[in-house]
């Protein structure tokens, strides 16, 4: 099994520029591209890697290709449109780190595969603290040998790694666990508001909370951000409602019905229409109560 050591990245944005800087900062030998002007040669500077003015430059003589951008026209875009899988030899890796249809990563894989490139897709959990800090949570769909050559990428990326089964599983449990999220996050919104109109102190509700079944990661992350309408983008909402509408269509194929899911899109959609599409998702509070 050929040793990943030359790494191109393709995404620099607000999870995607932490783990392509924790990867630089472990010894892979990296080069990056973005579509922002600019933004790839100030990283390469910063972090001693090497700028692609193109994708298929960024991906000449890598070992693997990582992508970490919005959805699977981006990353089709990437890999097919911007010529990256034809910069890369027979036998390197592609990881999409990005969260997309698993219908899709399976097509993308599928059509890496007539090139004879490896394709593992290896979406994320954890807002931008954990990109920077290493400790994201990583769930790979795709080959058992594709998953052990990129474990030591991960190793760098993440803290809990799982290799959750074939292609198509590892975006599934993604798009699953965000909706949970979202969820989660439309409920505590209906919650504070509650708590506003009652008048109960903010600080003593979440010291509460924060002790009872109500208590979540969730809670934790965004409860105050809600309580004072402040959006800092750690992950936007137009990125939350996205997954969520994947994870509709996803389980309707498979004949489930995700009754609280289609509740949570309404309000993300109706967040969104307001103006809050780049702001972080818990702005979904200003589409509840």
């Amino acid at each position: 099994m050929e040793k990943v050591e030359r790494v191109a990245f393709c995404g620099l944005g607000i999870m995607g520029g932490p783990m392509a800087a924790n990867l630089a900062r472990a010894g892979f030998e990296l080069s990056v591209w973005t579509r922002t002007a600019g933004k790839a040669e100030r990283f390469a500077a910063e972090h001693g890697a090497r700028a692609g003015s193109t994708p298929a430059e960024a991906a000449s003589g890598a070992d693997a290709l990582i992508t970490m951008v919005p959805d699977s026209p981006e990353v089709e875009s990437t890999l097919f449109g911007g010529g990256a899988a034809g910069a890369l030899g027979s036998g390197a890796l592609v990881i999409d780190m990005s969260t997309i249809a698993p219908s899709a990563a399976k097509a993308i894989g599928e059509r890496l595969a007539e090139s004879g490139i490896d394709f593992l897709e290896a979406p994320v959990s954890g807002s931008r603290p954990r990109a920077e800090d290493g400790t994201l949570t990583i769930m790979a769909g795709g080959a058992p040998a594709a998953f052990e050559r990129a474990l030591p990428l991960f190793e760098v990326m993440g803290e809990r790694i799982v290799h959750v089964g074939p292609s198509g599983h590892g975006q599934l449990a993604k798009l699953l666990t965000n909706t949970m999220g979202a969820v989660n996050a439309a409920a505590l919104a209906e919650a504070v508001r509650v708590v506003e109109r009652a008048g109960i102190d903010p600080v003593r509700f979440l010291e509460v909370a924060g002790g009872s079944a109500g208590a979540s990661t969730v809670l934790t992350l965004k409860g105050r951000p809600m309580f004072e309408e402040s959006f800092e983008p750690l992950f936007k909402l137009e990125h939350m409602l996205k997954d969520v509408r994947h994870c509709l269509e996803e389980a309707q194929r498979l004949g489930v019905e995700l009754r609280l899911g289609k509740v949570a899109e309404t309000l993300y959609a109706r967040a969104a229409e307001e103006g809050h599409r780049e702001d972080d998702f818990a702005a979904v509070i200003t589409a509840a109560g």
